[in-house]
């Protein structure tokens, strides 16, 4: 297709495997065989749903900056979609894309080539200078120190083995699910505590307890290595903190930064806890809608450092995606930091201590996401119209909260998330429902479609405890009341005939 449209060429990563992080990173900085660079890209993902025949399956369009393509560039795509009449196709013979190497052709418009490259190559040689390696390398292969990295059989594990294995000294026994498969058999790529179940047995986080003791450090990806979650010994780390603990230390651990932090950026559902750290460390703040195009666009403007959202998405500006595999060396860098002095003896630094100092600084923003996956479309539209309608009367909303849970904050502000780009002047709206309380608790709702069945519908939920005393709680414990004011509020089991979330986090 590309030939018969007039390309010159064309790359493809070796076996047809690219992660989503070494796409964008392949646009920004890869020079080709014949000094030739990428004008965009097309990547054919199931992103973190269930993928193969009978699944989930995408074309993803990447622009020039690496980034993904614009509302603008995207809705026009879709216009040309509903007139397209005919496609040309050029009979080239098929190229074997298992063998690194260029190719050319006589193709109708001309010579066309195709070049087939190591996938690995140049998204490793940008880690590497981004990240202290030797540093890293001490920490994963001390004796006091234990990894584990599950790439729940997604693109991750064409990295993993390369970076942690090869490059880091990591044992290899490490890695979990690190042979890609199509359908990244047969589970759902999701790197989440109810998805990779595997790590978080290993990890001590499971319902029944293991006499073996969990290793130090855990991490996952979703199917095409731009999410992760991170994991310490029988203890999670939000995603939400995970953004705001990179940001507090990363121009002390990670080279990159050492110059210090151009800005900070998070999406909207996301907890304030990079808010507080920004403000600590007099940085710019950008607050987003959910897309990591939003993000992008501060990056190109140099307003932007590092950002992240809930959703198990964290980055930085040396591409322009998120990037599950940097996320893991960013903290991987952080313990190194913390540890430089204890591999030898004394006790180390744990993710757990990292946490915990985190919040006794910043203050803990308990937060906790429930997930209503697959609920029937109009029911979800018809929840989401009640929730704006409540919104005209704030008094009448605090009434009702007050006869659910008398001792919650009363509710300050409510409104439909709107943004103003700051770079390009564009406005978006209805990006989410948002209660926000006065003493700077939250609850947010909102409606996502990157699935393929019906609607899924977002609850967030959190609260700011500011108190070093009361920071160690349970987060559903914590939670309880504000949950139950988010449910009842919604009146959720009326709208979708759910009584429980198909997912919490």
């Amino acid at each position: 297709m590309a030939a018969a449209n007039g390309a010159r060429r064309v790359w493809v990563g070796q076996n047809g495997l690219l992660s989503t992080p070494a796409v964008s990173a392949v646009i920004r900085g890869r020079v080709g065989a014949d000094g030739s660079k990428a004008t965009g890209a097309f990547i054919l993902t199931a992103s973190h749903n269930p993928g193969g025949p009978h699944e989930d399956f995408g074309i993803k369009y990447n622009m020039e900056n690496g980034g993904p393509a614009p509302e603008g560039i995207t809705n026009k795509i879709y216009e040309n979609t509903k007139t397209i009449k005919e496609y040309l196709i050029a009979d080239l013979p098929n190229v074997d894309i298992a063998v690194t190497g260029v190719t050319n052709f006589s193709g109708p418009e001309g010579q066309f080539d195709v070049e087939v490259f190591d996938s690995a190559t140049d998204y490793v040689e940008l880690m590497k200078s981004i990240f202290d390696f030797e540093s890293i390398r001490k920490l994963l292969t001390s004796p006091r120190f234990s990894f584990c990295y599950d790439a729940l059989h997604g693109v991750a594990g064409a990295y993993a083995k390369r970076i942690f294995v090869e490059e880091l000294g990591a044992q290899e026994s490490s890695l979990l699910n690190c042979v890609p498969k199509e359908d990244f058999g047969g589970g759902h790529p999701d790197p989440n505590l109810t998805y990779a179940k595997e790590l978080v047995a290993r990890m001590g986080l499971g319902k029944s307890n293991s006499d073996v003791e969990p290793p130090e450090f855990g991490a996952a990806a979703d199917g095409d290595a731009d999410r992760n979650m991170i994991l310490g010994k029988r203890f999670f780390v939000t995603p939400s903190d995970s953004v705001a603990i990179i940001a507090a230390n990363a121009v002390e651990a990670i080279p990159y930064f050492s110059a210090g932090l151009k800005g900070v950026a998070r999406s909207m559902p996301t907890s304030a806890a990079l808010d507080v750290v920004a403000k600590h460390l007099n940085l710019k703040f950008f607050e987003v809608p959910t897309g990591w195009k939003f993000f992008g666009n501060l990056m190109d403007a140099g307003l932007c450092s590092i950002c992240g959202e809930e959703s198990f998405g964290t980055g930085s500006d040396h591409i322009r995606e998120k990037d599950g595999i940097w996320a893991v060396l960013a903290w991987l860098s952080i313990l190194a930091y913390m540890n430089k002095e204890n591999l030898g003896g004394g006790n180390l630094v744990t993710v757990e201590d990292i946490v915990c100092k985190h919040w006794a600084t910043y203050g803990r923003h308990y937060y906790t996401r429930y997930d209503y996956e697959n609920v029937d479309a109009s029911a979800a539209k018809e929840l989401m119209a009640h929730l704006v309608q409540l919104q005209s009367s704030l008094g009448e909303v605090n009434e009702i909260v007050k006869g659910i849970q008398s001792d919650v904050s009363k509710v300050a502000h409510a409104d439909e998330f709107e943004y103003k780009d700051p770079v390009d002047g564009s406005t978006s709206s209805h990006q989410g429902i948002r209660y926000l309380f006065e003493d700077g608790s939250r609850l947010v709702f909102r409606l996502s479609g990157t699935g393929s069945e019906g609607a899924t519908i977002r609850l967030y939920i959190e609260q700011y405890e500011k108190d070093p005393s009361k920071t160690g709680r349970d987060s559903q414990e914590a939670l309880a009341p504000l949950v139950e004011v988010a449910v009842k509020l919604s009146k959720m089991q009326e709208f979708t005939g759910r009584s429980a979330p198909t997912v919490i986090t």
